[in-house]
């Protein structure tokens, strides 16, 4: 007979309730969350056991089920509750957990789970940013200089040859390839002892990975089957469209980066293609930035006003939402309005709004794999994993 030893944790249980999974001891295992839920699957069903493991801090558990990334968090499950247990943000609590400690150093996910972090979190950037400016001031002779037609351009402090580019290629890819290492550790969690038996044909990745991405990333289809879901008489907003524009908006301005990139470095070699900044406002890559940055604003009003009337008797939004919403709209705001100094010819307003610009854009990407921006993609790995075995 096969044994099966469980190891309780309760400090685990303890650390889950205090991230968001307060009412996890009302449960009492009526199952009406996996009935009401529209995505769980008919074979072992979430969110009831899920509620069971994390009730006996069962974290090993918790860690190696890929079912707690399936869930798409539309509050079907809590809404329903008889005993307000709140399922949803027990598995939104559980997720935010593991991957809080699923990649080193371990001190950025500690400062990340709670404000009390903000401070160094910002101090970061902030010194980083202070000193280049310094150098480059002093190089400058003036630490707000114009450029040699009067004109207000950044590059005359925060060049984009010797500070931007090499600090934010760095950035990118060290955290890429954190969150390259976190998936992969994920994965591997995934996996049972022994082999797998498959029934029926086994899906390559590549192929998985493109229905992921355009299946629930692209198209946002499982938020489609939430809303279908059965009605629990609470009035929540589609998030469909709202995520969708996100999307679209990072795409967009993540294309407009690389033609930059592409045109200011290969440009040194084929003038053809050369892109200087700051580029004309009738320019067309400059239509399309703005056309991208005008798209994410109006997409996180639409999340933050959907979050803003969450029914906390139901259903609450944790710090981590609230953290990254904040990175990127403090993105978005001072992206606009550097822009909008720069053309007013307000010198030292642009250049501090820039300054703020740089902090929060390398905040967003440096603490990726320690926030909602890593938890996309861990779960994209995870749908990733469940579609080649075919469980979603």
């Amino acid at each position: 007979m096969a044994e099966n030893t469980l190891r309780p944790d309760t400090e685990f249980a303890r650390q889950l309730m205090k991230a968001g999974g307060e009412s996890l001891k009302e449960c009492y295992q009526c199952a009406t969350c996996s009935v009401a839920c529209p995505l769980s699957p008919a074979n072992r069903p979430f969110p009831r056991k899920e509620m069971v493991w994390a009730s006996f801090g069962l974290k090993e558990k918790l860690m190696g089920d890929v079912d707690l990334w399936l869930c798409q968090n539309c509050g079907n499950c809590s809404d329903l509750c008889p005993r307000g247990a709140k399922p949803a943000e027990m598995m939104s609590a559980a997720r935010d957990m593991i991957y809080r400690d699923l990649t080193k150093p371990a001190i950025l996910g500690k400062w990340m789970s709670s404000s009390s972090g903000l401070g160094w979190l910002f101090a970061i950037p902030a010194v980083l940013w202070l000193i280049v400016w310094a150098i480059r001031a002093e190089i400058a002779g003036s630490w707000f200089p114009r450029a040699a037609n009067g004109k207000i351009v950044f590059g005359e402090i925060f060049n984009g040859d010797y500070t931007i580019d090499p600090i934010f290629m760095l950035t990118f890819f060290g955290a890429l390839a954190i969150l390259l290492y976190g998936c992969q550790k994920l994965w591997q969690s995934f996996k049972p002892a022994g082999t797998i038996t498959i029934i029926g044909k086994k899906k390559g990745w590549i192929r998985a990975l493109c229905e992921v991405l355009w299946e629930e990333v692209i198209y946002a289809s499982k938020f489609a089957e939430c809303d279908g879901g059965p009605a629990t008489g609470q009035k929540t907003d589609n998030r469909r469209i709202s995520h969708t524009m996100l999307v679209w908006s990072f795409c967009i301005l993540a294309l407009v980066t690389a033609i930059v990139a592409i045109g200011h470095w290969g440009g040194k070699i084929i003038p053809a293609i050369l892109i200087t900044t700051p580029m004309p406002m009738t320019f067309p890559v400059k239509i399309l930035a703005n056309i991208g940055a005008i798209l994410l604003l109006v997409a996180l009003a639409m999340l933050t006003w959907r979050r803003a009337r969450l029914n906390p008797r139901f259903q609450s939004s944790n710090y981590y939402d609230w953290y990254l919403l904040g990175i990127i709209w403090a993105v978005a705001v001072t992206g606009m309005l550097t822009q909008v100094f720069r053309l007013m010819d307000c010198i030292h307003a642009a250049f501090i709004i820039y300054y703020l610009h740089l902090m929060v854009v390398w905040m967003l990407f440096a603490y990726a794999p320690w926030t909602k921006l890593g938890h996309f993609v861990y779960r994209t790995a995870a749908q990733v994993y469940a579609k080649m075995y075919g469980r979603s």
